[in-house]
């Protein structure tokens, strides 16, 4: 027991202040380039990306203190030291804490979709969110979305689009390495599409 806490301690991240940003060499050290998972989940995204990418550092946030948890683990299990969770609400996380231009991608996947109209405003892909989203992303920086959700993809990328705040680029298959969430494989599974949507901040 005393050595599972020491591996979720040594993975989560924990501001000195939750009312101030952090500072980006507070996240990790040196000048690598840093990925968000907004709502990191159980963590097969991010350790999948962090073991693949070694070269970068990569930050999960959750909620959940049971997900943090088994993510933190997972990552000290597979020694990887480029890994760091939050748990924190994200919306406020990425509005109020997380520094500001520190992040070289952004993935939102398969977020709550919230399907019902009076709904919509819990989205967090939304129009009241994308400023703060921009906010996180340094020059250049990637926005990644994935859904199972059409309605949900159409609006939020409709969203993004008209923001003024983001370019989309082309996401084609085998572009680039990018694992698969367990919701990913869930939904494929079942043999339903899969929405994405990729987007680069506009300096």
């Amino acid at each position: 027991m005393v050595g599972e806490q020491r591996d979720v301690e040594k993975h989560e991240f924990v501001p000195e202040d939750y009312f101030r940003p952090v500072e980006k060499e507070s996240l990790f050290p040196g000048d690598r380039p840093i990925e968000l998972d907004v709502g990191c989940g159980d963590g097969r995204f991010l350790l999948a990306m962090a073991k693949e990418h070694p070269d970068r550092d990569f930050l999960g946030l959750e909620r959940l203190l049971g997900r943090m948890r088994k993510v933190c683990r997972r990552a000290e299990k597979q020694s990887l030291e480029n890994v760091k969770v939050l748990r924190l609400e994200s919306s406020y996380a990425l509005e109020c804490l997380l520094p500001a231009a520190a992040f070289s991608r952004l993935h939102v996947l398969f977020p709550e979709p919230w399907p019902k109209k009076r709904h919509h405003q819990r989205r967090i892909v939304q129009t009241a969110n994308l400023p703060f989203f921009a906010r996180v992303l340094g020059a250049q920086g990637e926005f990644l979305f994935k859904t199972d959700h059409e309605p949900y993809h159409d609006d939020g990328r409709a969203a993004i689009r008209e923001s003024g705040l983001f370019e989309e680029l082309p996401w084609e298959d085998d572009m680039f390495f990018y694992s698969r969430t367990d919701f990913e494989e869930h939904w494929l599974g079942q043999g339903k599409p899969i929405y994405r949507s990729r987007f680069r901040r506009i300096s």
